[in-house]
């Protein structure tokens, strides 16, 4: 009977991962979806602009403008890539940056139970039961609150302040036991740090004057070369448009980077339950 409800068990954990896959694959079609949206619709935008801008307005001169205004284009759309490549660079590093901390940190919180399971009655039960509880607050509770944006509770601080309490009071009868408690002090000195870094990561994002840089650039980089002139009015709408959906999507990228939790990088908590599954 007992084997029976442990394949159960087993079963109905690996019929959830599949579901939690199976809803982040979903999301992941969603901003797919969302951005080809954001793309089209830009370009479209763009073509009219720039098909009303050679139907609507003077033609004469026009031609003209192709080198003053391309002089222009060159720098104002060359400083434009340069800040757009600088926050996507960024933006990689932080994602990447924010996956390691997040396994330093589950490393962290294994290493503190290990050392604790050391110490005598009942402080190792006391140091596993509320690791055990840390890790769940922080899958289910703080997890969602970083995707979305949200401020992160402050529950699994407590139980931090628990933890900490448990390991300076615990009463040591060896040296052995004495260097594990120090042990277990320094990995929970770690598991804070990575902690912190954490939510740092996931209240970053990017700032009101970059992305007010990143619009005003891209309206001018847009601008300009709707008084380009030349022969033909549709290569002319082509140029503008796929200009438009070059920038669309870069801005959109940019967009879904900014919280390494949430978006595009949706980075989740497959650290702390792998940790989790470690200590059960």
């Amino acid at each position: 009977m007992a084997t029976v409800l442990a394949r159960m068990d087993h079963r109905a954990g690996g019929i959830s991962d599949i579901v939690a896959r199976m809803s982040r694959g979903g999301g992941r079609v969603r901003i797919y979806l969302i951005g080809a949206v954001w793309v089209i619709v830009t370009a479209v935008i763009a073509g009219v602009a720039a098909y009303s801008a050679r139907r609507f307005t003077e033609k004469e001169g026009r031609a003209e403008n192709n080198e003053s205004a391309g002089q222009v284009f060159t720098i104002v759309g060359g400083l434009h890539a340069v800040l757009i490549a600088f926050v996507l660079i960024g933006l990689f590093d932080a994602v990447s940056a924010a996956k390691d901390t997040s396994y330093q940190e589950a490393n962290s919180l294994v290493a503190v139970v290990w050392a604790g399971d050391e110490l005598p009655a009942p402080t190792g039960a006391q140091i596993r039961t509320l690791a055990l509880t840390y890790a769940n607050q922080v899958i289910d509770t703080e997890w969602p609150q970083m995707s979305s944006g949200k401020p992160v509770s402050t529950a699994a601080w407590h139980t931090l302040t628990e933890l900490q309490d448990s390991i300076a009071h615990a009463k040591t009868t060896s040296t052995w036991q004495d260097s594990r408690r120090a042990e277990a002090s320094d990995q929970l000195l770690a598991l804070y740090q990575t902690r912190q870094q954490r939510l740092n990561d996931a209240a970053a994002g990017v700032s009101a004057v970059i992305w007010f840089a990143l619009a005003i650039g891209s309206l001018l980089s847009l601008g300009l070369p709707l008084l380009f002139g030349g022969p033909k009015v549709r290569a002319h709408v082509i140029i503008v448009s796929t200009l438009a959906a070059t920038l669309a999507v870069l801005l959109f990228a940019i967009y879904q980077l900014q919280n390494p939790f949430g978006g595009g990088a949706s980075i989740g908590p497959d650290a702390l339950r792998s940790a989790l599954g470690r200590l059960q």
